[in-house]
């Protein structure tokens, strides 16, 4: 079995043993590492909750408690089954980082209300904070409002802010 083929058997039995729990798989990459296999599995808030037609609330990120609750039950789902087969393995899960690029539309669900750098399919970019995610494409904001069609966006990536106005105590 390929790398390919036992990242897929993982989605599947990751998946299964996280639904219901708020939390979905985001990606899973196997690698072969010496005689061990390296299982990553990323984590994600689930949008399933999300009432129709809502795309500007912000989505909480996942909490440590969350990932780590995440981690011993996809541990334990994957030792208890065949997904990985005979040999060793080293898990790690996480949630993305700021730093994956936003390629989905539930990558983009997931970002509203933060700052996002966007790399137009016209060789163009944008910076702008987004406010909406619907299924045409994204609204950003930056002193004006600009709506993109997905057809438009090459890709985009969360820009790290330290301290937003809107945010601080006063």
């Amino acid at each position: 079995m390929d790398t390919r083929e036992r990242a897929a058997q993982v989605t599947t039995e990751v998946s299964r043993t996280l639904a219901g729990t708020g939390v979905v798989v985001d990606d899973v990459s196997v690698q072969q590492a010496g005689r061990r296999r390296l299982v990553r599995v990323f984590l994600a808030r689930d949008l399933s909750g999300l009432a129709e037609g809502d795309d500007t609330s912000t989505v909480e990120p996942l909490t440590l408690d969350e990932v780590a609750d995440a981690t011993r039950a996809v541990s334990a789902a994957l030792d208890a089954s065949d997904a990985m087969g005979e040999s060793a393995y080293t898990l790690e899960v996480s949630s993305p980082g700021l730093d994956r690029p936003l390629t989905t539309r539930d990558h983009f669900r997931r970002n509203v209300g933060r700052l996002v750098a966007v790399a137009l399919t016209d060789g163009g970019t944008l910076d702008g904070r987004l406010v909406a995610v619907g299924a045409d494409g994204i609204r950003l904001t930056d002193n004006t409002e600009r709506q993109l069609a997905w057809e438009e966006v090459a890709k985009a990536t969360v820009q790290v802010e330290f301290a937003r106005a809107e945010k601080k105590d006063h």
